[in-house]
């Protein structure tokens, strides 16, 4: 009994430290030795056929700007389409929407009443531009958040890439603004950077860079699927299927955007809960794609990118729970490894608590916090997805 126990711990322990140490140091002594060709551009000069793709709902403080962004892009908008989609706003918004598209030829605006989520609004908005503009190669959807404003230089990053047949999805990089010592959102630029640099690597080694972030990305038509309905999680489920059909998926650090930065955790939570939940079923959908892990660059990098890490609440319990028998038991070793983590779980934050409230912001402390906040969310999604996915329908996450 003892023998499975100690196993079950270090098999745990083993997959979380693959996840978020083993497998971040491999990826970067591959990239130092691989030649970038996945990434590689052809030409620079290169001007494809885009349309961009947004839905919005109720975002009267900055649809303004993210319309300003795009026309100032410094693409030539006589190659660009972008159809938005209002969902049942409420607010200012259609009549935003409605101004820019009587100023600019370009703006196609469809007001829907009812609320449909963001993914079925994706798609009907992906089914009428291939409609329009057909499938051919040339033809890339750019799909983004209202909430995301681009730089002069991110569609031209981003499109130059896509000279090269090979590819099919390109991420942008996403730069938070109005960044606080207070609350999460130092904590999660961190994470949302180390995040970035494995997407930038995975691309680099295998061409597959497992999922967007979301907020800007790009994707050839040809290889671009409907989600399926009920779907949390639109852009994962749309980068795996076009590197199920055998494109490549990229990320440009060089494609940047702008978007504000989230403070409050309480927000941040039901986000990340919501995130989790369609983490869980672009998991069970996609096995193919990552089991067994040893089949190819693509399932290694699914399975230790993401698989473990979705499954870090799990492997967390399981290590806990083999821990507290064994140190009952009378196990030295396993209760000094109970007690560390009774401190690093417990004692850390309560820490992080106290500090916030006298002023004091410690970011090693706020990590920690945040570690076992995000798993957290990952465990409720998980929770929510067992209990099955009834709508898709969510409200948009406050920032500043």
């Amino acid at each position: 009994m003892d023998f499975l126990l100690q196993t079950l711990f270090w098999a745990s322990l083993l997959g979380i430290v693959h996840s978020y140490l083993f497998y971040p140091v491999l990826l970067h002594v591959l990239a130092k030795r691989n030649s970038g060709d996945n990434a590689r551009a052809e030409n620079q000069d290169a001007r494809p056929r885009v349309t961009i793709l947004m839905s919005a709902h109720n975002e009267e403080q900055v649809l303004a700007q993210k319309l300003d962004s795009i026309a100032f892009s410094g693409y030539p908008m006589d190659n660009v389409e972008v159809y938005l989609g209002s969902d049942g706003s409420t607010d200012g918004t259609n009549a935003i929407a409605a101004a820019y598209s009587a100023k600019y030829p370009w703006l196609c605006f469809f007001p829907f009443q009812q609320r449909r989520g963001k993914p079925e609004l994706i798609n009907q908005l992906a089914k009428a531009a291939i409609e329009n503009k057909g499938q051919d190669p040339d033809h890339v959807l750019v799909i983004t958040d209202a909430n995301v404003l681009f730089t002069p230089s991110t569609l031209s990053q981003m499109l130059r890439h896509f000279t090269n047949p090979d590819i099919a999805v390109v991420d942008s990089q996403i730069i938070p603004e109005g960044l606080q010592k207070e609350g999460i959102s130092r904590a999660e630029h961190r994470y949302i950077s180390l995040e970035a640099l494995l997407k930038y690597q995975e691309g680099q080694i295998w061409g597959a860079m497992v999922g967007p972030f979301g907020g800007c990305y790009a994707v050839r038509a040809a290889y671009f699927s409907p989600v399926p309905p009920n779907f949390l999680v639109d852009d994962f489920y749309i980068v795996l299927k076009a590197l199920e059909k055998g494109g490549k998926a990229i990320s440009d650090p060089e494609a940047i955007c702008i978007e504000g930065a989230t403070h409050s955790m309480g927000t941040e939570f039901r986000r990340k809960q919501r995130i989790g939940a369609g983490n869980f079923q672009n998991m069970s959908i996609f096995m193919h794609l990552w089991f067994p892990p040893w089949k190819s660059g693509l399932h290694f990098a699914f399975f230790s990118h993401k698989v473990l890490r979705w499954l870090g609440p799990q492997l967390i319990l399981l290590a806990l729970f083999s821990t507290l028998i064994l140190s009952v038991s009378g196990n030295r070793l396993y209760g000094f490894l109970l007690l560390i983590a009774a401190i690093g779980m417990i004692g850390a934050p309560i820490l992080d608590w106290m500090f916030k409230h006298l002023g004091i912001q410690l970011l090693p402390l706020r990590g920690i916090r945040y570690f076992l906040w995000m798993n957290a969310a990952l465990f409720m999604g998980w929770i929510q997805f067992l209990k099955g996915i009834k709508t898709n329908v969510w409200q948009p996450t406050q920032r500043s």
